[in-house]
């Protein structure tokens, strides 16, 4: 199994503290049946600055501990990259990481209260420039969650999704659960991964998320998930889900 969204790499944001928490956590991932883990440190969030040089370095040196230690987990390198009006300048000057070595898949995180207004724009000129945005857990924005229907201008434009494996599982509360439900049921997220941070509050339910996604939706589905994450760090074409428009109005009253 591939997770292409971890928060392992010590001391560098608000996943692992220290090499201790890091190799706890590779444990965890073996156990959930992770053979391959994509080290996401949070890039240029107004907090965190990893790029990619830093990033490469710091997958290598953990990639050695765990050798040393006989914990089979193949770590690979990317970035939960927040969206920016510097992002397009920020990928020239090769400080961003994608999850494939063409630079295809480019993971971004919006803030958790806001669509940034110019965000079609630059998902315009990311994708004329041969870049796919995956848009990280949308289910936790506060605009997708008052009304999931405002992915579906990203979704036209080829843009991807990414449920974080949590939310399903109602580690964030109700709300953002049926959230999650209520895209899924509609294909409107189309991987899922860990964003695992530690093994205290936010591990990594993956296996978790993957048999409630199969009960509810069948092993195809499973399959399908798990399939677009391979492609994405292939840097393959991807196959897109045939989505539809959530008619319950009631995600309109949702704050």
């Amino acid at each position: 199994m591939i997770d292409l969204h971890c928060h392992i790499l010590p001391g560098v944001d608000d996943g692992a503290r220290a090499l201790d928490d890091s190799l706890a956590m590779a444990e965890k991932a073996i156990s959930q049946g992770i053979t391959h883990l994509m080290c996401t440190p949070h890039h240029n969030n107004g907090k965190y600055s990893n790029p990619a040089n830093q990033v490469i370095e710091q997958v290598a040196r953990l990639q050695q501990e765990l050798d040393q230690r006989n914990l089979n987990l193949t770590l690979l390198e990317g970035q939960e990259v927040r969206i920016t009006g510097t992002l397009l300048e920020d990928i020239a000057k090769g400080e961003i990481l994608f999850t494939d070595l063409d630079d295809t898949y480019i993971l971004i995180e919006f803030p958790t209260g806001e669509v940034p207004a110019y965000t079609e724009q630059l998902f315009f000129q990311l994708l004329s420039q041969g870049h796919t945005p995956v848009i990280v857990h949308p289910e936790r924005n506060a605009v997708f969650r008052k009304d999931p229907n405002e992915l579906i201008p990203f979704l036209e434009m080829g843009v991807l999704t990414q449920l974080t494996a949590p939310s399903i599982v109602g580690i964030f509360g109700k709300e953002i659960q049926k959230t999650a439900k209520q895209m899924l049921k509609h294909n409107m997220l189309y991987m899922v991964a860990s964003d695992a941070h530690n093994l205290r509050q936010r591990g990594f339910y993956l296996k978790e998320s993957c048999e409630i996604i199969r009960k509810e939706y069948g092993q195809s589905k499973v399959d399908e998930m798990m399939q677009m994450a391979k492609d994405l760090v292939n840097g393959d074409v991807v196959k897109h889900p045939e989505f539809g428009e959530i008619k319950d109005k009631k995600f309109k009253f949702f704050s």
